[in-house]
């Protein structure tokens, strides 16, 4: 029985996991992770280190991060309220490098991301709230992390926009993609 469903985006990549939900009258059931589901869509052994929570308020967007050395996978759900999660391709010798895709992740839909270790990584929340959780292929590592600007035109993210975004003061100063430091 298959407890999830790979879907693929524009970036072969960057998967998106559906998972199967069981519900009745009383609530619902999914399983949130199946190590070997996983590591036959994904077509590799990933080991997971590290699980971050994070909540947030409505026009906050969080990104673009990724770490130079110690690069992280993540895979990555809202649990309350939604989000638009959004994976760049920071590998400059990819066939996709510079591309991004994004998908709404929300309490209601179940949906996780994949970003894989190579890629930038932002949202922006949708709701009044969110809850993120996000598994991480290692640990954090405050030094290497770099950050890509949410808007660098060179990119052209579709952010789905209600307002100015309430952005931190590291991600006021994200670098252009073709000025960052990035992966060979």
């Amino acid at each position: 029985m298959t407890l999830t469903q790979a879907i693929p985006t524009a970036i072969p990549d960057v998967l998106i996991f559906e998972p199967a939900v069981f519900g009745d009258e009383r609530g619902f059931l999914q399983v949130s992770f199946n190590a070997r589901e996983f590591n036959e869509a994904v077509g590799a052994d990933i080991a997971f280190v590290q699980d971050n929570h994070s909540r947030s308020r409505r026009h906050v967007l969080r990104g673009l991060h990724y770490q130079i050395r110690q690069p992280q996978g993540k895979l990555v759900r809202a649990v309350t309220g939604r989000i638009f999660d959004v994976a760049v391709d920071a590998r400059r010798s990819s066939p996709t490098f510079g591309r991004w895709a994004g998908v709404e992740l929300s309490a209601d839909n179940h949906r996780q991301l994949w970003v894989p270790p190579g890629f930038a990584h932002g949202f922006l929340v949708l709701s009044d709230t969110a809850d993120v959780l996000y598994k991480t292929t290692d640990y954090y590592a405050p030094e290497h992390e770099r950050t890509v600007a949410w808007n660098d035109p060179a990119i052209a993210i579709e952010w789905p926009l209600e307002a100015e975004p309430l952005l931190s003061a590291k991600d006021k100063v994200g670098k252009a993609l073709g000025n960052a430091e990035v992966f060979a």
